[in-house]
């Protein structure tokens, strides 16, 4: 297990920000949960308060589930381009589900996605990434039980 921690975030976030700074997002749009404090962090770097969040369940702890659950889907009707974060792109399957249903409900959009960490196993490849994931990261925003 591999712990990261909120220093190596900050950090992380600065690196983040010079990848994206150009591309003008009209929209943050962070995946609940695990996306939400990088989403949060990026919009203040980036003065962008156009921050919404959708949700999303696959996991029940650290057991993945059969489904994905999408809701809590914000109107983006007026974006036209977006950027779709998550802490990780594990499986691939939520970033490609919410990809999915945002495509469908505001077939406009230009659609970009981002994330920290990626694992090169997942079945779609974020726009944007940090760091290879090759070990279960214990995320300091986690709770511990």
């Amino acid at each position: 297990m591999y712990f990261y921690s909120y220093n190596e975030f900050l950090q992380d976030v600065d690196s983040f920000y010079e990848k994206i700074k150009d591309e003008n997002f009209d929209v943050i749009l962070a995946i609940a949960r695990g996306g939400v404090t990088f989403g949060h962090f990026l919009s203040e770097k980036l003065n962008n308060r156009n921050l919404y969040t959708i949700n999303s369940i696959h996991y029940n702890d650290t057991t993945k589930l059969d489904t994905i659950e999408i809701f809590n889907i914000p109107d983006l009707s007026s974006a036209k381009k977006v950027l779709v974060l998550d802490d990780i792109v594990d499986s691939g399957d939520t970033m490609q589900e919410v990809i999915k249903v945002l495509k469908n409900r505001f077939p406009a959009i230009n659609i970009k996605t981002g994330a920290i960490f990626y694992k090169n196993s997942a079945v779609i490849k974020a726009d944007f990434t940090l760091k290879e994931a090759t070990d279960w990261i214990d995320f300091f925003w986690v709770s511990q039980k």
